[in-house]
């Protein structure tokens, strides 16, 4: 998809979530992409990222953080170091890092399985209020998590000085 058609895309499912106030990814998902974004924007100044520092940067619960940090590592996403030059780098390169190896760790494998409103059974033949909505939503967001990498959401905070802090 072109960046504009990307961008575009973006725009109109956040504003249509954001209208119905809904919460698609969980609190633990947003600050994980938060501080992914991060670590990458930072990796040519250091190695590993203190989490000291992600926390009050990004404005992150420090304890919450490190369970955040405990499951990606857990799931060869980050490596951690201890010590006083210590914290947290990636295990792979960032291109090879996608939305979606996030999401799933954090939020389940079944993410893009799951109804907007939480209904069990919800599917095409005991669809919910939302379900077509969310069903042409959520096809097209899963492609735009599986082809977008860290690196590239991680040159847009480092180039285009885009924010990560609320």
């Amino acid at each position: 998809m072109a960046d504009s058609k990307k961008n575009t895309f973006f725009e109109t499912c956040f504003s249509l979530i954001q209208i119905s106030n809904v919460k698609v990814l969980s609190k633990a998902s947003v600050y994980g992409l938060r501080a992914l974004m991060y670590i990458v924007a930072k990796k040519e100044t250091t190695r590993y990222v203190n989490i000291g520092e992600i926390s009050k940067e990004l404005d992150i619960s420090f304890h919450f953080l490190t369970k955040i940090f405990q499951s990606l590592t857990q799931n060869n996403i980050l490596e951690s170091y201890r010590g006083p030059n210590g914290g947290v780098a990636l295990v792979k390169p960032p291109d090879q890092i996608f939305l979606i190896d996030i999401v799933k760790i954090l939020d389940g494998a079944d993410f893009f399985d799951k109804c907007l409103l939480g209904l069990p059974g919800c599917g095409n033949f005991d669809p919910c209020p939302v379900h077509d909505f969310w069903a042409v939503t959520k096809a097209a967001l899963k492609v735009e998590f599986e082809t977008t990498s860290l690196a590239e959401l991680g040159a847009k905070v480092s180039e285009d000085r885009l924010r990560l802090r609320p």
